[in-house]
């Protein structure tokens, strides 16, 4: 389903008419229209566009079907702390429901002090829960189920800084205009990823103000190693 075709059904969901959606985020009702009638897969206006619909913007932008919000563990010590936003703490005495599975959090960690090298690692201090059958509606397994933290504005188009993403680390077979989550030489990025002839690799941000990345087959063997897909996402407001 393209993106015109969500908004279209979550508009029709809230019984919003198009010149109302269109004043909530600042377009005009032609906008609105002609959004709903083309095959686009982006609009710069996609975050203010699930905030007006009350939708998950993740489902808006990817069609990535909504599942258990996360939950983060506070009692683990670290930067990954300042990224929870207002969630319901827990702890490692917490026990789990019969449903839901523990998942490690992926972070950047220093090689050695002062060195300024970075090392992307599976952090099991931080763990955020969700429901096995919210992973089994996405079509992952528990044992290859992660999440991780978007920093920056470079994808805020659709994942504004804070925004936590689900990783399937069994997928990381490129797929075109698809999310990874990347381990770029220590650095934990989250980008659409295309192929490109060769062997090479095309980063694309959504934010405008970040150009297109350009990657051939050995910069790629040296320094990015795909984590694997995005299947969920999930923003703060």
């Amino acid at each position: 389903m393209a993106l015109g075709k969500r908004v279209k059904e979550a508009r029709e969901r809230s019984g919003m008419t198009q010149e109302e959606l269109a004043r909530k985020v600042g377009m005009t009702q032609a906008a609105i229209h002609a959004l709903e009638k083309r095959d686009s897969q982006g609009s710069r206006k996609i975050a203010e566009l699930a905030k007006a619909l009350r939708v998950n913007m993740g489902w808006l932008a990817n069609g990535i079907e909504e599942v258990m919000e996360p939950v983060v563990d506070y009692s683990a010590k670290g930067d990954e702390l300042k990224w929870g936003g207002p969630m319901e703490a827990w702890d490692s005495n917490s026990p789990l429901d019969d449903d839901e599975v523990e998942l490690p959090l992926f972070k950047e960690v220093e090689l050695s002090a002062g060195s300024g090298r970075t090392e992307v690692i599976e952090n099991h201090g931080a763990k955020l829960k969700f429901a096995k059958s919210s992973l089994r509606r996405a079509g992952v397994s528990p044992e290859n189920a992660a999440c991780a933290f978007v920093s920056g504005d470079s994808m805020a188009r659709e994942l504004p800084d804070g925004s936590t993403v689900g990783v399937d680390t069994s997928d990381t077979q490129i797929r075109d205009g698809k999310l990874y989550a990347l381990d770029h030489d220590g650095m934990l990025r989250v980008k659409q990823v295309h192929r490109l002839p060769g062997g090479g690799l095309r980063l694309v941000s959504f934010n405008d103000e970040y150009p297109d990345e350009e990657y051939t087959v050995d910069q790629v063997a040296e320094a990015i190693r795909v984590i694997g897909r995005v299947f969920w996402s999930a923003a703060f407001w």
